[in-house]
C-alpha cells in the first residue's frame, strides 16, 4: 500500500479543501501518514495570497523535495491556490516538482496521484466550478473543532486581492448539503463549527437571490452535539440586524464578529473597491455594541496601501485607538500581480509599511491587555486543548477566541480533565493576549 503526506497551508477554507482530497485518496485505498519521510507521494496544498504565503509554500515546497533523496518519495505534487494561480509556471520555475494540480483538479487527486508514481507526470487543472464542495473529509486538526466551507469563490473584487482570479465568482453551497455535513461532523465527535467563506453574509446571494447566512445559522443550531458555532468572514455591508439578534439570542453561537474593515479612511476605501466609508463603519460598531453588548469584535486592517498618506494613516491609528477593537490582525500591503491595485503608481515604501504596522499593533497590544485585564475575577467557558508539560497547566479557547488567530486561556485544574470537554475557568491574572485562571471545581472530573 502506497503512503501518501500531505502539507496543508493558508487559510481555513484551503484545510477543508485539504482533508477532502485526504478522504478521496483513502477511500481509494492509500495509507496517509504525517511522516514526509515514509511518504511514496507528497502533496503541498498551497497558499497563494500575498507575497508572504508564496514564500512559505516555496520552502515547504523545497523541503519535501529533500525526501526525494533522503526518503521514499517519488513524487512531489503541488495543489491548492499556487497551483491554480500559476500553473504550469510551478513546474517550470521548480523543477523538483512532478505535478501541478489545479483547485478544479482536486477530485481527481487519487488518480493523479496514482498516475505520477507510475511516472505519468502530467499537470492537471479544469473549470474551477469543478471543485465539489460536497466530498467527505478527514479532519486534519483536533478532532473537537471543524471549518465548514459554506461557499467557494468571490463576487467582492477589492482591488488589492487576488482571489476571485485565483478562486473564481461564488459558488454557494445548498442549505441541505451544509447541514448534512454538519451532522455528520457533530456524530464524529465535533463540537465546535466554524462557518467560513470569502464572504460568508454573502452567501446564499447566487442560489437564493438573497444573503441566507441566517437561514443556514437557524438550521445549523438545531444539531445535536455542536456546542460551539462560529462565523469568519463577515463583511461589514451586508451584517444585518437579523444576524446580530441571532448572535445575542442563540446560545450556541458564538456572540464573535469577524469583520475585514482593512481601512477607515474614505479615500482609501475607495481605492480598495470596499463598499463602506468610515462613518458607516462606525455606525455599524457602535450598533453591534448595542445589540450585542458582550460581543468580541475581531477585524483585519492593511497598512502602506499604494498612496496612503502619512495623515490617512494616522486617522487609522485613531481609529484603531478610538474603536477598542478586541482583537485584530494587521498586515502590510502586498502589491499582487494581476490585481489592480499593483498597478497604482504610487507605492509605498516597504519600511514605512512596517513602520506603521508596529505602531497599529503596539497601541493594539495596549488595548487588548486592557480588554483582559477586565475579564479578572470573571468567569469563563472554555474548551479544553491541552496540558503543558513544561507549565503544568492546561490551555484552550475561551468563546472569544478563534483557533489560530486569536489568544488562548491558561489554567489549572485540581482534577483531571479530558480534551475536547467544556469547562468554566476563573481568570485570576492576563499575559497581553492571553488570560490565566483556575477551574472551577464543579467543572473538574
Amino acid at each position: 500500500m502506497s503512503k501518501v503526506s500531505m502539507v496543508s497551508l493558508g487559510c481555513p477554507k484551503n484545510q477543508v479543501d485539504a482533508e477532502q482530497m485526504l478522504y478521496l485518496l483513502k477511500s481509494a485505498g492509500y495509507e496517509i501518514t504525517s511522516v514526509e519521510a515514509e511518504a511514496d507521494a507528497i502533496i503541498i496544498n498551497t497558499c497563494g495570497f500575498i507575497e508572504s504565503a508564496k514564500a512559505e509554500a516555496i520552502e515547504n515546497i523545497l523541503e519535501a523535495a529533500k525526501y526525494k533523496t533522503d526518503g521514499k518519495c517519488k513524487a512531489l505534487i503541488v495543489t491548492g491556490c499556487l497551483a491554480e494561480r500559476y500553473r504550469d509556471d510551478v513546474t517550470e520555475e521548480i523543477p523538483e516538482v512532478d505535478v501541478c494540480v489545479g483547485i478544479g483538479g482536486n477530485g481527481k487527486i487519487a488518480e493523479i496521484v496514482e498516475a505520477a508514481l507510475s511516472g505519468k507526470k502530467s499537470n492537471t487543472y479544469g473549470a474551477k466550478y469543478d471543485l465539489d464542495m460536497n466530498v467527505p473529509r478527514i479532519l486534519g486538526g483536533p478532532f473537537y473543532t471543524a471549518y465548514i466551507k459554506i461557499a467557494d469563490g468571490c463576487d467582492n473584487c477589492c482591488t488589492y486581492c487576488a482571489i476571485p482570479k485565483i478562486r473564481g465568482r461564488m459558488r454557494s453551497r445548498k442549505i441541505e448539503d451544509i447541514v448534512a455535513e454538519a451532522e455528520n461532523l457533530a456524530k464524529s465527535g465535533v463540537k465546535e463549527l466554524i462557518v467560513v467563506a470569502q464572504d460568508t453574509t454573502a452567501y446564499g446571494t447566487d442560489i437564493y437571490g438573497k444573503p441566507a447566512l441566517t437561514d443556514l445559522l437557524r438550521r445549523l443550531v438545531k444539531i445535536d452535539g455542536i456546542h460551539w458555532i462560529r462565523t469568519l468572514y463577515t463583511y461589514p455591508e451586508r451584517i444585518t440586524d437579523e444576524f446580530l439578534y441571532m448572535l445575542r439570542d442563540e446560545e450556541k453561537l458564538l456572540k464573535y464578529i469577524d469583520i475585514p474593515l482593512q481601512h477607515c479612511n474614505d479615500r482609501i476605501l475607495h481605492r480598495m473597491n470596499r463598499k463602506s466609508d468610515k462613518k458607516s463603519i462606525e455606525k455599524l460598531i457602535d450598533k453591534i455594541r448595542s445589540i450585542v453588548p458582550d460581543i468580541t469584535i475581531r477585524t483585519t486592517l492593511i497598512v502602506g496601501f499604494p498612496g496612503e498618506s502619512e495623515e490617512e494613516f494616522c486617522e487609522l491609528h485613531e481609529f484603531v485607538k478610538n474603536m477598542r477593537f478586541d482583537r485584530l490582525g494587521c498586515f502590510t500591503y502586498s502589491a499582487e500581480e494581476d490585481t489592480l491595485a499593483a498597478s497604482f503608481d504610487d507605492q509605498i515604501d516597504e519600511q514605512i509599511k512596517q513602520d506603521r504596522l508596529e505602531l497599529i499593533m503596539q497601541s493594539q497590544n495596549d488595548i487588548s491587555k486592557c480588554n483582559n485585564e477586565a475579564k479578572v475575577d470573571g468567569v469563563q467557558e472554555v474548551l479544553v486543548e491541552g496540558y503543558d508539560d513544561y507549565i503544568k497547566c492546561y490551555f484552550g479557547r475561551s468563546r472569544s477566541d478563534a483557533p489560530e488567530i486569536d489568544g488562548k486561556v491558561f489554567f489549572i485544574a485540581h482534577k483531571p480533565l479530558k480534551i475536547g470537554d467544556f469547562v468554566k475557568v476563573k481568570i485570576n491574572d492576563v499575559l497581553d493576549y492571553d488570560l490565566l485562571g483556575e477551574v472551577l471545581d464543579e467543572f473538574a472530573e
